[in-house]
């Protein structure tokens, strides 16, 4: 294959040598298919059998997506018999080499979208997809889904961004397929950096952002053009299906979802409340306000994109962009939107396939502490105390954000607070510990139940949401406005969760003796999960056997003390900042756009605070 380049641009044009992929010249495309100027001729008859129709003219040397050799690109990478099918790409490739490149997939959208008129002139947009060491199948499949699933004349083109790929045939055989153009970067530059260089280059008034495993559901991009169309301070999402990283099963995801976060500023999904659910019955497809978007899958307008500053180019690789770019849109003036007419599946790992240059948890920590530094004035502290390891990373010069914050007038992050996530409780003076209640493996949930539900123990997740405590210096276990409640004074009573009240003696907890066992005031019982799988936690008399742990363990989650109330564990840890304790001391290791993340414990080396260029 030879690759001619030119040197400013780096746009790959191939030349293919049909040879290299094991193939006879007419299998991919048969030399009496072209006419000279490149128009791909068909035999398509009419009824009667007897015309001969030329489809679509097309640039010199592209063929349409149906004519692109899909088994032969997708063979080279096949895995082979006795192989891993999840060493490559953490996701079983076996099962995406094997579907159709083109497959139907359940269309996921409510009723009423099937029925809905889009308007006729929305504009065009480019579609920018980066990719490292991504499966052929997956992304060829991707493409096609673009293609297949939009209006021809909405899509101006396919950009995509090879960020160093170890086989640039990857990216560049794709340059064929129609629409498609491929850049590649001579070294590793990060989905950041790719996607600026991706959009520089569009021709496209609109932008659109997808990650390299995913597939567009019917009629996906109308609905979000036609909101970019009418404010172009709007950064439109898609709601995001589940592509099942096992066997490829593609599942609706709930329409009831918004993008939050905790004070550990890991991206996790919200639940609207009960409250917001009833007031959409009446509009079920009406766009959804969320304080943050997953950040694979977005739609802007291409001015307001430079305009509002393109991404952060000081952030490495993966992870805090979204933060980023959520608080930057909010702050700064525009807004972000779920948009549940719009469907796109996309495959959620359990981990990334591809290294981070000094690990995945410091680069995430140093692109996190560059969002917070930058947009979250003084709040910040309330993710230092929850992620106490992330001050030892360095997260070099941040000038340039400032000025632009300044330059665009926007507004402090109390404001976002106030007006954008009221949901996201702020710890106040009255918490004397904030965080998880851990036990083992698992966390003091409330398993989705509100007033008078019980609770329960879940894996923990280390997300805050259902499993975020505060304990309050007048003894309540709370949970936003709900506290613990005791039912009756008596071992075994269940433990629900009321509105809080000052003076309930039946909410009154306290931490006792060096384990931390957390004792019902009232009735000097302990809380207890012995009844977990039966309807609830309890109350119960205390254990006379203490479990310690393993005491290196206890000293890296830097926790007070450890012990087991009845044979099961709760911990606390301590930190001064504003007299709170968070327990998290994770640091994110999750595939791009959430899902369920999967966490190790943050390393606690000490280095150089001074923050470089």
């Amino acid at each position: 294959m030879k690759i001619s380049r030119d040197a400013g641009m780096r746009l790959l044009s191939i030349d293919y040598k049909y040879q290299s992929l094991g193939l006879a010249e007419p299998a991919m495309y048969a030399q009496e298919d072209w006419n000279e100027i490149g128009t791909v001729k068909r035999n398509e008859h009419s009824n009667n059998g007897e015309k001969q129709a030329s489809v679509e003219t097309l640039a010199p040397g592209k063929v349409r997506w149906q004519d692109f050799n899909q088994e032969a690109y997708v063979d080279v990478t096949m895995v082979r018999p006795g192989q891993d099918p999840y060493a490559r790409n953490k996701f079983n490739q076996a099962e995406s080499d094997k579907l159709q490149m083109d497959r139907s997939v359940p269309d996921t959208r409510h009723d009423q979208c099937r029925r809905k008129q889009w308007h006729q002139d929305l504009p065009a947009t480019s579609v920018v997809i980066t990719f490292h060491n991504e499966a052929r199948s997956a992304l060829l499949r991707t493409i096609i889904s673009v293609l297949k699933k939009s209006p021809p004349h909405l899509v101006k083109e396919i950009i995509l961004v090879d960020d160093y790929s170890d086989n640039p045939e990857d990216g560049a055989l794709l340059g064929k397929i129609e629409k498609v153009r491929v850049l590649r970067n001579d070294r590793r530059e990060g989905l950041m950096r790719s996607r600026v260089k991706g959009a520089d280059e569009a021709q496209a008034k609109v932008l659109t952002f997808l990650d390299s495993h995913c597939e567009c559901n019917e009629h996906w991009l109308e609905p979000l053009l036609e909101r970019v169309a009418e404010d172009r301070t709007r950064v439109v999402s898609p709601i995001i299906d589940v592509i099942n990283m096992d066997n490829f099963q593609y599942v609706g995801a709930s329409a009831d979802l918004k993008g939050g976060f905790d004070w550990n500023l890991v991206f996790k999904w919200d639940y609207m409340t009960p409250e917001q659910r009833r007031t959409r019955q009446g509009n079920p497809v009406a766009p959804i306000k969320t304080p943050m978007i997953a950040g694979g899958l977005f739609v802007m307008d291409q001015s307001y994109f430079e305009e509002l500053g393109k991404y952060d180019m000081m952030m490495d690789v993966w992870g805090g962009e979204n933060l980023e770019i959520s608080f930057r849109v909010w702050q700064c003036g525009g807004s972000l939107e779920i948009i549940p007419c719009s469907r796109v599946g996309h495959v959620f790992r359990k981990q990334h396939p591809y290294t981070f240059p000094g690990g995945s948890g410091t680069v995430f920590a140093r692109n996190t502490r560059r969002a917070a530094e930058v947009w979250m004035d003084e709040y910040k502290n309330f993710y230092y105390a929850a992620v106490p390891s992330a001050r030892n990373v360095p997260y070099g010069n941040i000038q340039s954000r400032l000025d632009l914050k300044k330059k665009l007038s926007c507004k402090p992050f109390k404001w976002y607070l106030e007006n954008v996530y009221p949901e996201l409780r702020v710890p106040d003076h009255q918490d004397i510990a904030f965080g998880a209640l851990q036990q083992g493996a698992n966390c003091l949930d409330t398993l989705g139940h509100f007033a008078d539900g019980v609770i329960g123990v879940y894996e923990c997740h280390n997300a805050g949401g259902n499993q975020e405590w505060a304990l309050t210096k007048d003894k309540s276990v709370k949970h936003m406005d709900l506290c613990l409640t005791v039912v009756d004074r008596a071992p075994g009573a269940l433990i629900k969760l009321q509105g809080c009240r000052e003076n309930d003696s039946r909410q009154k907890w306290e931490q006792f003796e060096s384990n931390s066992k957390l004792r019902h005031v009232g009735s000097n019982l302990c809380l207890d999960s012995r009844n977990a799988k039966n309807g609830g936690l309890t109350v119960e008399k205390p254990s006379a056997y203490f479990y310690r742990g393993d005491s290196a363990e206890v000293e890296r989650c830097r926790v007070i003390s450890k012990g087991i109330m009845a044979g099961r564990s709760f911990i606390y840890e301590d930190v001064a900042e504003r007299a709170l304790a968070l327990l998290p001391l994770y640091v994110r290791h999750a595939e791009e756009t959430s899902g369920t993340p999967r966490y190790r414990m943050a390393g606690t080396e000490n280095t150089d605070d001074k923050q470089k260029e």
